[in-house]
């Protein structure tokens, strides 16, 4: 295994090593690395211990990637349901 039970497959830690990656890549790369966690873990703590990791790479596009998700995971948005689908009628 290439990374650890923060990073499973070490997606982070090889996006902050590419020069010149867009914001766009992270995302995608982001995306891969949610997929590859276990549905029972907690993302956002995941997400807070790779901040504290590469938190010196305040200009990289990976940490603004991981800032949005942290925000996003702690400040959910409801989707719909009842009550939503009762206003629409």
């Amino acid at each position: 295994m290439k990374g650890d039970a923060v990073d499973p497959k070490g997606l982070i830690a090889d996006a902050y090593r590419i020069e010149g990656i867009r914001l766009e890549e992270c995302r995608t790369i982001f995306l891969d690395w949610a997929l590859s966690v276990p549905v029972d873990v907690d993302t956002g703590a995941l997400i807070a211990v790779l901040m504290q990791r590469h938190g010196d790479a305040a200009d990289h596009p990976m940490t603004e990637v991981l800032n949005d998700g942290l925000s996003k995971i702690t400040a959910p948005k409801r989707r719909g349901g009842v009550k939503r689908r009762n206003a629409e009628n």
